[in-house]
């Protein structure tokens, strides 16, 4: 039976805290704490819990495998404490800070534009929106909701399939008239080649030769941090590049950019989800407005490209 002078909510913030922000001393001048005091702390609920939740060194805190369970569910146990305050002294109205994290791409051409609605919409939540294509962990990083494009990886969050969107490799008319237009996937070794800063789950790009899927890329000349970026050193003439349609389809059809290799395309997708922690609770009801909101405004369709003479064109 659980103490009643042991405030475990305290001791839980406290620890979160301390991990968050990587040491004592940072978290004690958080919470306006001694870090004696916050060392006291974590020790009184090592002590309670009978497990050591963090090693400890003069340069270096580790959680150990019990402390990153322990994190985990403290996390969300305060963050549930903090939304059952807000709604028992307000209802059920969508209210507080929603942050909200998405790849750029998306960010910028189908978030944005819906932002200033949702916000009229509930004037009680207050928007924090990171934008980046690397991948968050949204415990650590205190995310409500996620934006995620391509295949997701085994979690216990909770994914609502937003859209879905075909890749194609493209390069800019310039680059093409200089270097040529390839013909199978084997001349893209005599080619320029656009890559990520970070690694990715596909190592080539996939081309569908017969009944078989094979790999080929161009060597990179450049690496971008991000779509956008690759997006814009693609229309900068530096190389092809391979992107979603949802994010290059208005490139090709003004003739920005150009398809090359559709002969070898494989067909395939990438699905686009919203992704949330979300299994043992009900969720805030700022984050299930969010949700629901996306559900009903996103519109990512799965056109496939056709060409009409020297002009490709986004079909369905």
């Amino acid at each position: 039976m659980a103490r009643f002078d042991t405030n475990r909510s305290a001791e839980m913030e406290v620890f979160v805290r301390v991990v968050d922000l990587g040491g004592f001393t940072q978290a004690a001048r958080k919470l306006r704490l001694t870090p004696s005091g916050v060392s006291k702390l974590m020790s009184r609920l090592e002590a309670r819990l009978g497990s050591r939740l963090v090693t400890r060194t003069t340069r270096k805190l580790t959680l150990t495998e019990e402390g990153q369970a322990f994190y985990q569910r403290a996390v969300r146990i305060l963050a549930e404490m903090d939304e059952a305050e807000r709604e028992a002294a307000s209802g059920a109205t969508p209210r507080g800070r929603l942050t909200v994290n998405s790849n750029i791409p998306f960010g910028m051409l189908h978030l944005m534009p819906l932002i200033p609605r949702f916000l009229e919409e509930h004037p009680d939540v207050t928007l924090d929106l990171m934008l980046t294509d690397t991948t968050i962990d949204l415990m650590q990083e205190r995310a409500d909701v996620a934006i995620r494009v391509g295949p997701l990886r085994a979690s216990r969050l909770v994914a609502r399939k937003l859209g879905t969107s075909r890749m194609v490799v493209v390069g800019a008319p310039d680059y093409v008239a200089r270097c040529g237009t390839p013909k199978t996937p084997a001349d893209l070794t005599a080619h320029r080649g656009i890559g990520w800063t970070f690694p990715r789950i596909r190592g080539g790009w996939p081309f569908r030769r017969g009944d078989r899927t094979e790999e080929a890329m161009p060597p990179p000349v450049a690496r971008a941090s991000d779509g956008e970026a690759a997006r814009r050193l693609c229309l900068g003439g530096v190389g092809l590049a391979r992107l979603a349609l949802f994010h290059i389809g208005p490139d090709i059809e003004s003739g920005r950019l150009v398809p090359v290799l559709q002969g070898y395309n494989p067909g395939d997708r990438e699905d686009i989800h919203a992704v949330y922690v979300g299994h043992t609770a009900p969720l805030p009801a700022r984050v299930r407005a969010f949700i629901d909101f996306l559900a009903e405004h996103v519109r990512v369709s799965d056109p496939t490209l056709k060409r009409a003479g020297d002009v490709w064109k986004l079909v369905g």
